[in-house]
């Protein structure tokens, strides 16, 4: 009997758990930082994760996001972007369960961390000095987290939701190099991102120990985009020469 909307069985078939993991991003002390909690319970209790939880039958997938990430850290009003969805089988030992990846970059000073009944501790954690072992497949998410975040830096203006509104280049490129784990060339940088067309000279200067510098803001379109692969700071080469140094990036 083929099946209708007067006799369809939904326990007839197994059905995965859904969850939401959310990466948030963001640069204190010139290092770049993700936000962590600490498990309350099992699996992997005591051990650090990247915020999230089970989706409820009645909320939206972001719905669900912004309530874990409230609820186990007290962050609201930041905006989520979908990542990349994770459904290894056996990546969680309670069930089978599919998990849909967000990230967010935020500036650290606009957030007040505080663990709620679903964890015992939220922190942030420099990138480069993380926990020994990250509950689930977190370790897996938040490279890839990583991963994406350094391709769009080559062609958009994603490094903008670290700075304030009006900026020096050389506050940009200490973003850049946070993001990149590693220095850029200051010549070829500035050379770079002008050409880029993505930031424009404001009439101010920011006064600092050393002469006046030009404050800078980015366009005001959204994500602005550049597909000239010839504009590109890091050339096909060295990235395929970094992506082979041993660091998993």
């Amino acid at each position: 009997m083929s099946e209708t909307a007067e006799n369809y069985d939904a326990s007839k078939y197994e059905r995965p758990s859904v969850t939401v993991d959310i990466v948030i991003l963001t640069l204190r002390e010139k290092q770049m930082h993700v936000l962590l909690i600490q498990r309350k319970a099992w699996p992997f209790e005591g051990a650090w994760a990247i915020p999230g939880g089970f989706v409820r039958m009645d909320e939206s997938l972001e719905d669900a996001a912004k309530r874990e990430l409230m609820e186990e850290t007290g962050v609201v009003d930041i905006p989520l972007e979908q990542l990349h969805t994770f459904g290894n089988v056996g990546r969680d030992p309670r069930t089978r369960v599919i998990t849909v990846a967000y990230t967010a970059l935020v500036p650290s000073e606009k957030i007040v961390l505080e663990a709620s009944t679903d964890a015992a501790d939220a922190q942030w954690f420099p990138i480069t000095e993380l926990p020994h072992a990250l509950a689930f497949d977190h370790g897996q998410i938040l490279a890839h987290a990583l991963r994406s975040l350094r391709r769009r830096l080559e062609n958009s203006n994603v490094a903008r939701y670290l700075l304030p509104a009006r900026f020096t280049l050389s506050n940009l490129q200490e973003v850049y190099e946070a993001l990149l784990g590693k220095p850029v060339d200051k010549r070829n940088f500035r050379k770079w991102i002008l050409g880029l067309g993505i930031v424009t000279p404001t009439d101010q200067t920011a006064r600092g120990h050393h002469r006046p510098a030009l404050l800078y803001e980015f366009l005001p379109d959204e994500e602005t985009i550049c597909t000239d692969d010839s504009k590109f700071l890091w050339s096909t080469r060295s990235r395929r020469k970094d992506s082979g140094d041993g660091d998993g990036e």
